[in-house]
């Protein structure tokens, strides 16, 4: 098991730490941790974008590209996309991954 922290807001400076098994999605250990910012409507399946997240560095630097599919679906991200959003159902969680920092759109819709 590894250690995700999601911050809810600017505001959250401590941040909720959940629990992941290596290889699942982020989006799945977040909605299995029952984080209310990650409504992942589609399930995984890549066709909405309400599990966008904004990845802190250092980690944003070792996730894989992200696909033109993934690109285009942030597009219609309710909240405004960063150079650091991605969709949390297309992150895969590695060992490397322990600690990783994420931050949480004010809303998924």
């Amino acid at each position: 098991m590894i250690k995700i922290v999601l911050f809810e807001s600017a505001n959250d400076t401590s941040g909720t730490t959940i629990e992941a098994k290596v290889g699942q999605s982020l989006m799945k250990a977040a909605v299995g941790a029952n984080i209310e910012g990650v409504a992942a409507d589609c399930g995984g399946t890549l066709t909405c974008a309400t599990c966008h997240v904004m990845v802190r560095e250092p980690w944003l630097s070792q996730l894989p590209a992200m696909t033109d599919d993934e690109d285009g679906m942030l597009d219609f991200a309710a909240c405004a996309r960063h150079a650091n959003s991605r969709l949390s159902c297309q992150i895969k969680l590695t060992e490397g991954m322990d600690g990783m920092q994420v931050d949480l759109p004010a809303s998924q819709y």
